[in-house]
């Protein structure tokens, strides 16, 4: 089965009570049980862990991921949380890359380092230096791919390996590309992460997370942590996800090809003094891009020239793109890394990883390119 037909079907059946084509919202707390010898014989007790709208959810995410299960939460950091929380345990040491969304690193650098879990922040795109950062008590291996912002890519199948030989579980945060062009899974990764709040929803209606497994056992110790800790995702978010998921293939494949005359315009444009997107011939893993996925993604950034304060001109005056956190939507989005969704990050480690103050992040939406075109022209001729 192709995967534009399993974004549509599976998971999914008309609901035998009714013939309806879309899943239910279950808005229910509690479920009845027919006696106490049955408990559970339909699968369900009490929503905190489980609820048959979020299981539809993750049975479809499952299905695109090639997973053995998929543990729905209520946010994309709740999912990293509760990744940190099954794999992780005071004394213990993981291998994160070293850009990586801020979120991710205030999680791990400001709350779980209170409780004496140690990260090490690696340049992942070498396998070499994740094998060498690896200690006797690394517990965890969480790559982002491409990062968050700078668009800098892992060799997924590297670093499986790596962690394989130590026998350490590979996570892959899949946000930016998703299965539809890309797949960690049978690259060699253990686990997917995924914020659903992007792509898979697409619309700006919903925050949420996923985690997509390799094996049951890893599945059922995150179900574990998401019943104990209660963060499982509400059923009307898994409702809208599910209908925003129908539309995932022809989303990206338009998104992809406006990012692409986007990445191309910018580098063209003698007011911009770099653009990065791996689709462009100059992107320094560009090779890896096209082995590694089957699409080049909707995310760009760029610096324009005369550094920050035009920068953030340009951002302030554009018209059409909407300044805002989020990205994957189909409206396009421009972002102040710095001051927005890497705000947490010091600015030594900024610096040190590429965020510079006058990079410009781009999610490029479903518009006719030719408008977003038009808009950042305007926009660059003003500043």
């Amino acid at each position: 089965m192709g995967f534009s037909t399993k974004q549509i079907h599976e998971g999914v059946t008309p609901d035998p009570l009714t013939g309806s084509i879309l899943t239910p919202i279950y808005q229910t707390t509690t479920y009845v049980q027919d006696s106490v010898d049955e408990y559970l014989a339909k699968g369900y007790s009490y929503s905190r862990s489980a609820n048959p709208t979020v299981r539809a959810l993750e049975n479809k995410l499952t299905a695109l991921e090639g997973g053995a299960d998929t543990t729905c939460f209520g946010t994309g950091m709740a999912a990293i949380n509760a990744l940190f929380l099954t794999f992780l345990n005071t004394g213990d040491h993981a291998i994160i890359s070293d850009v990586i969304y801020g979120g991710t690193y205030r999680l791990a650098t400001t709350i779980f380092n209170r409780f004496g879990v140690e990260f090490s922040c690696v340049d992942t795109s070498d396998a070499s230096a994740v094998s060498a950062a690896v200690k006797d008590n690394t517990k965890l291996i969480l790559t982002e791919t491409p990062a968050n912002p700078t668009l800098k890519l892992t060799d997924i199948a590297a670093v499986s390996e790596v962690a394989k030989e130590k026998g350490i579980p590979h996570a892959v945060d899949n946000t930016f590309l998703t299965p539809y062009y890309q797949r960690p899974l049978e690259l060699g990764a253990d686990l997917c992460v995924h914020s659903t709040t992007k792509y898979f929803d697409g619309h700006n209606a919903t925050v949420g997370g996923a985690i997509v497994a390799g094996t049951q056992e890893h599945d059922d110790a995150l179900r574990y942590v998401l019943n104990a800790t209660g963060t499982i995702m509400s059923p009307q978010v898994a409702w809208l996800t599910l209908q925003g998921v129908k539309t995932l293939s022809v989303r990206m494949d338009r998104q992809s090809e406006n990012a692409q005359a986007i990445a191309e315009y910018l580098e063209a444009h003698p007011r911009v003094e770099r653009v990065c997107y791996p689709g462009l011939e100059s992107f320094p893993q560009h090779e890896l891009a096209k082995s590694q996925a089957s699409g080049f993604g909707a995310m760009i950034w760029f610096e324009v020239e005369g550094g920050v304060k035009f920068g953030k001109a340009l951002m302030d005056s554009i018209e059409l793109w909407s300044l805002a956190e989020n990205l994957g939507s189909l409206e396009s989005l421009i972002t102040h890394p710095v001051t927005m969704t890497h705000a947490d990050v010091e600015e030594a480690e900024r610096k040190r990883i590429g965020i510079t103050d006058g990079l410009v992040r781009l999610s490029v939406g479903l518009e006719d390119v030719e408008d977003l075109v038009a808009a950042l022209d305007k926009a660059l001729a003003i500043v």
